[in-house]
């Protein structure tokens, strides 16, 4: 029952971060809104572990990648996301999201030498195609420039999330626990947003109404605090194999949303496409379990 409650709890929390994200978009800058995100959820983070007196501090010789985790886990990553947002519903950026999956594959096979399968490649294949489903009408048909902004911006994303997965996966090797890199991860991400807002002279505005409040604190204390941790307590109890069916799940939650909240509109072509890219993430996981292959899995983080 446990476990159960644990991946209902990511899955619900990682689906719906989108539409919060999506609710911060508009009279805030950017910037500014992700450092209010990871400001907020770096000093509950280090409070709640200096509380209870677990708050560790990393060797010297981590530090550089604790801030390369930083950078692309709690900075860069978010930035594409939330620009984004701006032009795509936020449930379709979740769908590329997803694919975070395949990107960790190419990525742990150019750092640590991982083969990359046969199952790998039919992941992408399905993948790709239902991107083109679903965007194909928009960015091929009738070619609509935000459209290709808001994918580009979400592939982009997806990347650098991807690339902080290998940062992670060297941190966690080097015997730094997750927690702790993470907790110190987003102080770091809080100020080189507050360095980037000083640097391009982006005015600071404050929070503008309820509404906008309680998404930042949602994705501050739930997406980015209770999330984080419900899915490595999950991790801890049935591996990271399992643990990570989780992404497959969360692009259908965060669709639902933005069918409600954004009137998202669905088309035969976009369910299957929906279909096909959730089907590549199922083939990359329906792998039989093995401890040397949950130890190479890349830990997701969510967002």
């Amino acid at each position: 029952m446990a476990n159960i409650l644990l991946f209902v709890s990511t899955v619900i929390i990682w689906g719906t971060t989108w539409i919060a994200i999506a609710m911060q978009v508009g009279s805030v800058p950017v910037l500014v809104s992700v450092f209010y995100r990871f400001a907020a959820a770096a000093l509950i983070f280090l409070v709640v572990l200096g509380a209870m007196g677990k708050l560790k501090v990393p060797a010297a010789r981590h530090q550089p990648f604790i801030l390369a985790q930083a950078l692309c886990l709690f900075s860069c990553n978010f930035i594409c996301f939330y620009n984004a947002a701006s032009y795509v519903p936020s449930g379709l950026i979740s769908v590329i999201f997803s694919l975070a999956t395949i990107y960790n594959a190419i990525n742990a096979r150019l750092f640590f030498g991982d083969r990359i399968t046969g199952r790998t490649v039919v992941a992408a294949a399905l993948g790709a195609s239902g991107l083109l489903l679903l965007f194909g009408p928009d960015i091929l048909v009738h070619f609509d420039a935000d459209t290709w902004k808001g994918v580009g911006l979400s592939a982009l994303g997806t990347l650098f999330f991807s690339l902080g997965n290998m940062v992670s996966r060297r941190n966690s090797a080097g015997g730094i626990a997750p927690v702790i890199a993470n907790a110190w991860g987003m102080t770091y991400g809080a100020i080189v947003l507050l360095l980037l807002i000083a640097l391009t002279g982006t005015p600071v505005v404050a929070p503008p109404d309820t509404r906008y409040l309680i998404a930042l604190l949602y994705l501050a204390a739930f997406g980015s605090v209770i999330g984080f941790t419900t899915y490595l307590m999950l991790v801890s109890r049935v591996g990271s194999s399992r643990a990570a069916y989780t992404t497959v799940l969360f692009p259908v939650v965060a669709l639902s949303l933005s069918t409600v909240y954004e009137g998202y509109h669905w088309t035969p072509l976009a369910i299957l496409g929906l279909v096909l890219t959730l089907a590549g993430n199922v083939v990359i996981f329906a792998r039989p379990r093995s401890r040397s292959t949950d130890r190479a899995t890349a830990r997701v983080s969510p967002p």
